[in-house]
């Protein structure tokens, strides 16, 4: 089978690295892929927004089957369109990827299907979204309705910090289209949990969890990232929980986009936030979630490429996935400056140092492959740069593992929250 992945961060090439383990698979491509993926799929370079390439490619090279890893693709119905050409994908049509791309869909959704989530408003003028923030008061969460690359929700502390952020969406413009509309929301006090099923339109196979760590410092300090770490599983979530998410959450969702003529086919990615009263929708996403996707990757002992064509195919019914009895974290290496303004092209050594650290893989997602006075080097490419993983019976374990990688890398103008894990550890001590 000739195989296709879309993109080129940390998500992709956890990917590519288990698909291309695959005995099904006799030849991966990933477009445009990057430096670390080049170990595993032949990188070729198209954008992943280019998808009159993307298809001219897949037909040209006869790709059985395409895996689209970034959600701007899917919101922009790559998935239809390769369809529509005979090309076999994997992910969400752009009808039924508009649950991540309108968080306003997705809350009409949640609201019709009586699905637990926080109370909202949709707006697109700002003095009426103030006049609402002032009549709930602070603290309150305002939404870009659209894709903001993992920026556009901003947690408000107080009435100034929220009518701040509505005049920077709505009259500044600062994420452009995705933000003249916008959500306003329940802040939520809870524990917060990335859930995973493969959704074949019809059935469900739950996928795994983990929790993520947003916050670009150290104690869940500083401005929200795309994500600075992540663990798997998620403590939090044990069978009687699992089992609540699937009946409150996902099953209806999945019911809902159904009824509303958008079936959902790909990998369901709920954002939760466990609160007194049970599990509650924050956000759902079309696709692997990026740092989380490495850490399930790591800890699946199926083969990948079956579970998502079965997916495509709508064969999940009787389907079923065996993981491995570890834990793994994620640690995510960022350029200084990061999730501001990064400087780019600065020299990274010491990677296969780290990645001969026993139990650790390094992941890339923004480098590029250069060269200086003749021999080949690996310079930072992006924000969100390395992400470095270990596996190990505990997440203490598998901690100290992956910081003992993160050590091996030599990147003066890179850095690294240095407490990822630290709600699972401290849960670990809890119990002895």
């Amino acid at each position: 089978m000739r195989v296709l992945v879309v993109g080129s961060g940390g998500r992709e090439h956890a990917l590519c690295w288990a698909i291309a383990a695959s005995p099904l698979c006799d030849k991966l491509y990933c477009a445009p892929g990057n430096p670390g993926i080049a170990a595993s799929a032949e990188c070729v370079p198209l954008a992943a927004e280019d998808t009159a390439s993307l298809i001219a490619f897949a037909v040209s090279q006869k790709i059985d089957f395409v895996v689209v890893g970034p959600e701007g693709p899917l919101v922009a119905g790559l998935v239809d369109k390769l369809n529509a050409a005979g090309i076999k994908a994997f992910g969400p049509n752009a009808s039924a990827a508009r649950i991540e791309g309108s968080k306003g869909f997705m809350k009409d959704l949640l609201s019709a299907n009586k699905i637990p989530t926080a109370w909202y408003a949709r707006f697109t003028d700002a003095k009426a979204a103030k006049d609402y923030v002032r009549a709930k008061g602070a603290p309150i969460v305002v939404k870009a309705d659209g894709l903001a690359a993992g920026k556009g929700v901003i947690l408000c502390q107080s009435l100034g910090e929220a009518e701040a952020a509505i005049d920077s969406m709505i009259n500044d413009k600062v994420f452009g289209v995705a933000g003249l509309e916008l959500v306003i929301e329940e802040f939520m006090l809870g524990e917060e949990v990335s859930y995973f099923a493969l959704v074949d339109g019809t059935s469900v196979l739950p996928f795994g969890t983990a929790q993520d760590h947003k916050a670009v410092g150290d104690g869940d300090k500083g401005p929200n990232t795309g994500g600075m770490g992540a663990y798997s599983p998620a403590p939090i979530v044990d069978k009687a929980m699992d089992e609540r998410i699937l009946r409150e959450i996902i099953h209806p969702t999945v019911r809902g986009m159904a009824a509303a003529g958008a079936p959902f086919k790909g990998i369901l990615f709920a954002g939760l936030m466990i609160c007194k009263d049970g599990p509650k929708v924050i956000e759902f996403n079309a696709r692997f979630g990026d740092p989380e996707c490495q850490t399930l990757m790591m800890r699946l002992k199926s083969d990948i490429l079956p579970a998502l064509i079965a997916t495509a195919d709508g064969q999940l019914a009787t389907f079923d996935l065996r993981w491995k009895d570890e834990v793994c974290i994620v640690v995510v290496m960022a350029a200084k400056g990061y999730p501001g303004n990064y400087i780019k092209g600065t020299l990274i050594e010491g990677l296969d140092d780290a990645a001969r650290v026993e139990g650790a893989f390094v992941f890339h997602a923004g480098t590029k492959a250069d060269t200086k006075d003749g021999k080949p080097i690996i310079t930072a490419h992006g924000g969100r740069v390395l992400g470095i993983a270990a596996t190990g019976k505990t997440v203490s374990e598998a901690k100290r593992i992956a910081y003992q990688a993160v050590d091996k890398v030599r990147w003066p103008e890179g850095f690294c929250r240095r407490d990822i894990g630290w709600r699972a550890i401290a849960r670990e001590k809890s119990n002895g």
